[in-house]
């Protein structure tokens, strides 16, 4: 073999001299980097990478002896996330039952979900039943006439679940998006982490959402569009595990060489089976979840198969793998497949078990006997009954949905949601000096308000950090920014296909955790790499410090809007930074 074949043998540990695809190589000037190979050429490391650990330093300056650094060091990975989710807690949980009425949507979802537990199907109110239901304390007749709804059921039961548990109430039916508001900031500190191989990245985007006013007031309004944010991150965060998991099956399989260094393996690439992977099933059942709260959990669904079978093809081509799609296709994508598809329509079709139930003669849920009255007849006959009439239901709905157009005070184009163009009020009262918590020497009316506002410096950094993270993905192939830009994409995108329906702002709740993921990770490259000098490490922390600090000052000045507190109408004026915000 000749001295150029020899360089050109990966097997022999010897990096090429430029393999790359010319269009890779022409992309240099733009800052692109193919990944490199792990240290001594060891594939485990670029098949589940280690975590990064505190350096010594640290905690020598803090003075603390080694046994209690390790210790530190070794909890860390839980105890960070949960003080931050403890933060996050109780502030979701203050006051939750404040404002004392039925703000915004919540006239339809509370009742909505009341019904549904008890009834198993939505039912028509009276006009007065908001009052009814603050000055009995939810101790009224529910009605038995059937409603025409226009969202699956999955988030009612939730939150239904919350009103079983401590009354038909403000406090109850706000309660289970708070549990999951602060749940899913667990979960995100946790993802965090695993993306980022850091306790400290991880944590971070926990506390930016912790802080970020969208997130908070979905969590203390009873909404479905905070149900389905959660089951879309939980499902994130199973198809995470499931590629850590199945990368580290890959790694094991993998042979090592007489120096114990593990090599990529082109038969283990191209042929091992990975099994049924449990986590990937798990996120098919979240994902069946979110389409059972709102119909755009199916966008997710989609974006999220394709997210998995690509990350199934990088980890083949890690591993060795000489054709990685067509052996993802071979072993991978039928799992993938049965898995989320199968498992989402069967969660969503359970999730109407309550209306399928109900009685066929009229007196059941609204379309219940339209096979048997209306529907009589046709060429699917064959099917039963309640699979026709729930087809019909459907059917009725997205027509509803499609030409949606009735104008709103506070409906807003997605155009304008990265950079806050138009929140939502949800409550707003001017209550007179010395009466619902306003001054008594405030010397004219207050403002109390409830606004549906993320804090704007997080997300007007969140427009950059997108921008980080598109250059990121195209031109360095990182993963965790693909991931990144694939959930925001899903949870976005798709509403500018609708632009002229009536549409909100704080639909954009469902893309929330992804836009602090990618502000921890541009939060990340600010503070710089391991290996950076110590210029630039202090440069980087203390910009990054500035902004973290000035994202929270950000989310205590806008407080008052966030928790209907009552402030005197200049100072209410003076958080009134856009004109389109009134």
């Amino acid at each position: 073999m000749t001295s150029t074949a020899s360089s050109m043998d990966l097997r022999q540990g010897q990096a090429p001299h430029d393999t790359r695809p010319p269009w890779q190589q022409r992309l240099r000037r733009f800052g692109y980097a193919p990944a490199k190979g792990a240290p001594a050429g060891d594939v485990r490391d670029r098949l589940v990478p280690p975590y990064t650990q505190p350096s010594p330093r640290l905690w020598r300056s803090l003075g603390l002896p080694p046994l209690l650094a390790e210790r530190i060091t070794r909890w860390s990975g839980w105890g960070g996330p949960l003080l931050v989710t403890l933060v996050a807690g109780l502030m979701r949980f203050w006051n939750l039952g404040s404002p004392r009425a039925v703000i915004f949507d919540e006239t339809y979802y509370a009742k909505d979900a009341w019904a549904l537990v008890h009834r198993g199907f939505e039912v028509n109110w009276d006009k007065n039943a908001n009052d009814l239901v603050l000055q009995t304390h939810g101790h009224l007749a529910i009605p038995s006439d059937a409603a025409y709804v226009v969202h699956p059921p999955v988030g009612k039961y939730v939150i239904g679940l919350g009103e079983l548990m401590f009354g038909f109430d403000p406090f109850g039916w706000r309660f289970m998006t708070a549990l999951l508001g602060t749940l899913s900031v667990l979960m995100l500190c946790r993802i965090g982490r695993r993306m980022f191989r850091s306790t400290f990245l991880g944590c971070l985007a926990g506390a930016l959402m912790a802080v970020d006013g969208l997130h908070f007031v979905m969590s203390r309004t009873s909404l479905l569009d905070g149900v389905l944010m959660f089951f879309v991150l939980a499902a994130f965060g199973c198809l995470l595990l499931d590629r850590d998991r199945t990368r580290g099956r890959l790694a094991a399989a993998l042979p090592a060489d007489p120096d114990g260094r593990v090599r990529p393996d082109e038969r283990v690439g191209d042929t091992l089976r990975l099994g049924w992977r449990p986590w990937r099933w798990a996120a098919g059942l979240m994902l069946g979840l979110a389409a059972g709260t709102k119909w755009n959990g199916l966008y997710v669904l989609v974006a999220f198969c394709v997210l998995a079978v690509l990350w199934d093809v990088g980890a083949r081509k890690v591993a060795g793998a000489r054709h990685p799609y067509r052996a993802v296709l071979k072993y991978d994508t039928g799992i993938t497949f049965l898995a989320t598809v199968p498992v989402a329509i069967g969660v969503y079709v359970l999730s109407w078990l309550g209306w399928i139930l109900s009685p066929t003669d009229g007196s059941g849920g609204y379309f219940r006997n339209w096979a048997i009255t209306d529907g009589r007849g046709g060429s699917w006959t064959f099917l039963p009954d309640w699979v026709r009439s729930l087809w019909h239901y459907e059917h009725e709905v997205y027509e509803f949905h499609l030409h949606l157009d009735s104008p709103h005070t506070y409906q807003s184009n997605p155009w304008s949601w990265l950079v806050l163009g138009r929140p939502v009020s949800y409550f707003y009262e001017s209550p007179s000096p010395g009466a619902d918590g306003c001054p008594a020497d405030a010397g004219q009316k207050c403002a109390r308000e409830v606004l549906a506002l993320g804090t704007p410096l997080l997300w007007w950094a969140a427009c950059c950090a997108i921008v980080y993270i598109l250059w990121r993905w195209a031109f360095r192939r990182d993963w965790r920014a693909g991931a990144i830009a694939c959930g925001i994409a899903a949870g976005y995108l798709p509403w500018f296909l609708y632009q002229e329906r009536t549409i909100f702002f704080f639909y954009a709740i469902v893309f929330v955790p992804f836009l602090c993921l990618a502000v921890a990770m541009l939060i990340g490259a600010i503070i710089g790499p391991p290996g950076s000098g110590d210029t630039r490490r202090v440069v980087g922390a203390t910009s990054a410090g500035v902004l973290v600090l000035l994202i929270a000052w950000n989310f205590i000045y806008f407080w008052p809007l966030y928790t209907g507190t009552a402030i005197p109408v200049d100072q209410w004026r003076a958080r009134m930074w856009l004109d389109t915000w009134v």
